[in-house]
């Protein structure tokens, strides 16, 4: 089970029977708005209540990378483009669509709505 409070720690709960240990993952020092795996739990998605997105590998328990970052506005919402799990697309507050590649956070392609988006 992963968690993150205000924090902006990622936490890693074990739990097998009625036994649990509590491993730390990762700080990114910015508190964490959402955790969103990618099809096949290789990619652990990070938003945050601040902007930026932050991509984590499980099974690398290696540091989280900033992947993406915005000035105009807030990431609202992101996720994963299937199949695969080489792009995600995401949402600003300031209502702007964006589809990433996630290799190196390149912005590949957006689209303005023209409106701002609320959750």
């Amino acid at each position: 089970l992963y968690f993150s409070a205000q924090d902006g720690i990622l936490l890693l709960y074990h739990i097998k029977d009625l036994q649990y240990e509590v491993k730390l993952c990762v700080d990114i020092s910015q508190p964490i708005s959402s955790l969103i795996f990618s099809p096949d739990y290789t990619f652990l998605l990070l938003l945050t209540e601040q902007g930026p997105v932050y991509s984590y590998k499980p099974a690398h328990s290696g540091e989280a990378v900033k992947l993406l970052d915005t000035c105009s506005s807030c990431f609202l919402a992101a996720d994963f483009l299937i199949p695969g799990e080489k792009y995600c697309v995401s949402v600003t507050t300031a209502g702007e669509v964006q589809v990433w590649f996630l290799e190196d956070g390149t912005c590949l392609s957006k689209l303005d709505l023209g409106t701002e988006v609320h959750v």
